[in-house]
C-alpha cells in the first residue's frame, strides 16, 4: 500500500478538495483507495456526505488506546463508492495530543493502525490539518510520499519554502526517504499572476513539481456542497479531468522505491501539450502595446485551447469511420472494446500511430450510439480525452461515441 499525505502547513490551498479528489479518482482508476482524514474538522467526511452524527468509531478511537487495548481501524472505515473508502474524524481527534503526549511512540499511532489494512488497498491517502504538530506528524511518518498542493496565489511560494523546510527537518529522523511532490492548484489561466506564479514554481522547484495541475474550477466546489466527489457530480469537468491526470501520473509513478525521477516524466502525452498550451507565462499584450489583464481579442479561450488539445486524442468521424487515437506512453499492448465488438478486450487491438505513444484504430461503424473503453496493457480505462461519458453496472464509467 502507498501511503501519500496530503500536506501544508498554509491554509486555504485546497489540502482536502486534492484529497478527496484524488483518493476518488484512484478509485476510478481501478486502485483500492482509502482516504484518512487527521483533520479535526473532519471536512472528509462532510464532503462526501457522511453525517458525523452517524460516525460511531472515529480515528480519534482508533489512534487512542483505553486500557492497552487497541481499536481496529476496519471497524471506522464507511465505503463511499467501488473501491473507495473513507476513515473518517470527528472534532474529538483534537484531544489525542493531549492523550498521548507521554508515550514513546505517540508519531508512529497512525502507520501502525495502517499497517494492518495495508494488505486491502492499494493506496491511503491522507488529508493532514493546516499545521505542523502531532496529527501532521503523525500522517507524515506513516507515508512514503507528500504531496504539497499549492494555490498559485501571492503568498503560495514563501509557504511552500517554509514547508518544505518542515519537511527537510522531519525526513533527517526517518530510516526511509520521504518523497515530495508540489502541486500546483487553484490555478487561474486567465489571470497574469497566476501564470507568473505557476512559472516561478517551475523555475524554482521544477525538480519536485507534479507535471498535472489543478485548474480552478466551479465544480469541484459544488461536488464537494452536495457531498460528492468529481468523479460523481460532474465527470464532464474539467476538474474530473485534471484530478484523473493527477492519479494516473502518481499511478505511472509506481512509488518512491520503484521510480524515483517519475516526478520529471509526463502521465502522458496529452498532459505534455496541455501544460505548454495552457501554463504559458507570457503578458498578453493589444496592438498599442499595453498589457491585457484578460483575455486577448481574436485570441484562443483556455476553453478552445483545451478543445484543440482534445482534437488531437479520442473519436473523430472521417469517411472511412470512427478514428480512435489515444495516449498510452510505454504501454506494450493498447486495444479497443465495446459495444461494435462484443466487449472483447482482444478484438480490436490499437496500432501505434506516428508520435510517441500514440496508439489509434479505424472502425466502420453504422450509425448508432457505441459505449467503449481502452485495454491498455490488460488494464481497463475510459478515454480521457471523450466527455460523452455514463456509469455501467459496475461503477465506473464508459466512454460513449454516436455515428450519424
Amino acid at each position: 500500500m502507498r501511503t501519500i499525505a496530503i500536506a501544508n502547513q498554509k491554509g486555504g490551498c485546497g489540502k482536502t478538495t486534492v484529497a478527496i479528489n484524488l483518493a476518488a479518482c484512484l478509485a476510478r482508476e481501478g486502485k483500492r483507495t482509502l482516504l484518512v482524514d487527521m483533520d479535526p474538522q473532519g471536512h472528509c467526511a462532510l464532503g462526501l456526505a457522511v453525517p458525523e452524527d452517524q460516525i460511531e468509531v472515529d480515528l480519534y478511537r482508533v489512534l487512542s488506546s483505553r486500557n492497552g487495548e487497541r481499536v481496529d481501524i476496519v471497524r471506522s472505515i464507511w465505503q463511499i463508492t467501488a473501491n473507495f473508502d473513507l476513515a473518517p474524524s470527528t472534532t474529538a481527534l483534537a484531544n489525542l495530543e493531549l492523550l498521548v503526549r507521554d508515550k514513546p511512540d505517540r508519531e508512529d499511532l497512525l502507520a501502525e493502525a495502517l499497517s494492518t489494512v495495508a494488505d486491502k488497498y492499494d493506496f491511503a491517502v491522507v488529508d493532514c490539518p493546516p499545521h505542523i504538530g502531532l496529527l501532521t506528524r503523525n500522517a507524515l511518518n506513516a507515508a512514503s510520499e507528500v504531496i504539497i498542493p499549492v494555490d498559485t496565489g501571492y503568498f503560495s511560494l514563501q509557504g511552500l519554502t517554509k514547508q518544505l523546510e518542515t519537511l527537510e527537518t522531519i525526513q533527517a529522523g526517518r530510516d526511509q526517504p520521504l518523497e515530495i511532490r508540489v502541486l500546483a492548484n487553484l490555478y487561474d489561466v486567465r489571470t497574469k499572476l497566476g501564470r507568473e506564479i505557476l512559472n516561478e514554481l517551475r523555475r524554482k522547484f521544477g525538480r519536485l513539481m507534479c507535471q498535472a495541475f489543478i485548474n480552478f474550477n466551479t465544480k469541484l466546489r459544488e461536488g464537494a456542497s452536495f457531498g460528492q466527489p468529481i468523479t460523481e457530480y460532474d465527470p464532464g469537468s474539467m476538474g474530473f479531468r485534471d484530478f484523473v491526470r493527477l492519479a494516473r501520473e502518481l499511478i505511472a509513478s509506481g512509488g518512491p522505491e520503484m521510480v524515483p525521477t517519475t516526478l520529471l516524466r509526463r502521465a502522458d502525452d496529452l498532459t505534455d501539450q496541455a501544460g505548454r498550451l495552457l501554463a504559458s507565462s507570457r503578458p498578453l499584450f493589444d496592438r498599442s502595446g499595453r498589457e491585457l489583464n484578460g483575455h486577448r481579442p481574436g485570441a484562443p479561450t483556455p476553453e478552445e485551447t483545451q478543445r484543440k488539445i482534445e482534437a488531437i486524442y479520442g473519436p473523430t468521424s472521417t469517411e472511412e469511420g470512427v478514428l480512435f487515437v489515444t495516449s498510452a506512453p510505454n504501454a506494450k499492448r493498447v486495444s479497443l472494446a465495446g459495444d461494435f465488438n462484443n466487449w472483447s478486450p482482444d478484438a480490436t487491438p490499437m496500432l501505434p500511430g506516428q508520435s510517441s505513444g500514440e496508439f489509434r484504430a479505424l472502425l466502420p461503424l453504422a450509425p448508432g450510439r457505441y459505449r467503449y473503453r481502452y485495454v491498455v496493457d490488460g488494464e481497463w480505462r475510459s478515454d480521457p480525452c471523450n466527455t460523452y461519458v455514463e456509469a455501467n453496472p459496475f461503477g465506473q464509467l464508459d466512454s460513449v461515441v454516436e455515428v450519424r
